[in-house]
Formats: structure tokens, C-alpha cells, sequence
């Protein structure tokens, strides 16, 4: 059965993250997910800091409830293999796609176009003018793909993070 708080695409489905077990769920595929996917860019202690202080539930939790942002789960089969978060920018009329992550295992599938074709359609539905986000500057497949879809380089950031850590960053912008 379908919820408001879900988007069946295929066998994939959106859902919204409310509840505190989903942040639970989405916290343990993120540190799964970060500490196979950042290990080859940035530090282990790098990547523990920045999953504890980003994507830890007491993180994504905050996020929602005082950040405005929306995290969705990306199941597959009930399955949990990825998810995404998204802030509304209303005075930008943009899209902030603030995380998109996928289990390894599930990249290369298409599950990331159907993923971006959702957060396009979203932006056209509430008039927005553009969906940004920021991306390591040495994640160099990913940026691949974001180019695929889009996305264009428009500068680079550089932002401390605290305990000495800092995020070398493209911000990256699409037009709708």
C-alpha cells in the first residue's frame, strides 16, 4: 500500500524519513556506505569525524526537525540501499540536494537517474529555478555523474569542519 510519505518508481521506493527508527536505518547504511566509498579520498579519521558530526541519527535528526531538511530512504524489495536529503532554498527558488548516497552494490543501475529525475520533477512542481550541491573535489566518479545529469561546476569551497578537518569542495549547479 502507498503512503503520502512514499514515491514508487519501479521497484524503487521514495520515503520520506519521520520516524526515529528510519534515522536509525539511515544512519547505519551512511557509516557503511562512507567508510567504503571515502576511504580511498579522505582520512578514517576524517570520515569518522564527518559521519558522526553529517549522518549520525543525533546529526540527521537535527537536520530535520531544525535544518528543514527532508531525507528520503531509497529502498528496493524493502530493502534499504541508499538514501538522500534535500533542503527547499524558497528565497533562492532552488533545490539544495544536500546527500545522495547508494550502496555499493546498487551504483550503476540507474537508481541514481531515477533518483534525480524524482528531485527535477520536485523542483519544477514548486517552481524552483535550480538544484545545487556540493561534491569532494577529488570524488572524481561522482562528479562524472553529476555531470551526466546536468550539473555544471560553478566554484569551489573550501569550509572548516572543526578538529582540523575541512571539506575542498565544487558547488555544482543545474538549471530547470
Amino acid at each position: 500500500m502507498k503512503t503520502d510519505n512514499e514515491i514508487l518508481i519501479d521497484k524503487l521506493t521514495f520515503t520520506v524519513a519521520a520516524l526515529e527508527e528510519d534515522i536509525k536505518k539511515i544512519a547505519a547504511v551512511a557509516t557503511q556506505i562512507w567508510h567504503e566509498h571515502f576511504i580511498t579520498i579522505l582520512s578514517l579519521e576524517q570520515i569518522d569525524y564527518m559521519v558522526d558530526k553529517f549522518q549520525s541519527e543525533q546529526a540527521i535528526t537535527s537536520q530535520i526537525k531544525s535544518g528543514g531538511y527532508t531525507y528520503y530512504m531509497i529502498t528496493l524489495d524493502k530493502n534499504l540501499i541508499g538514501y538522500f536529503a534535500l533542503k527547499e532554498e524558497q528565497t533562492e527558488q532552488s533545490l539544495f540536494l544536500s546527500k545522495l548516497y547508494l550502496s555499493k552494490d546498487y551504483r550503476g543501475y540507474g537508481i541514481a537517474s531515477k533518483v534525480f529525475a524524482f528531485i527535477d520533477d520536485l523542483c519544477r512542481l514548486k517552481g524552483y529555478h535550480k538544484i545545487w550541491l556540493t561534491v569532494n573535489r577529488f570524488n572524481d566518479n561522482t562528479i562524472k555523474v553529476y555531470e551526466t545529469k546536468g550539473f555544471i561546476k560553478v566554484r569551489t569551497q573550501v569550509a572548516d569542519i572543526g578538529n582540523g578537518f575541512v571539506m575542498d569542495d565544487f558547488i555544482m549547479e543545474k538549471p530547470i
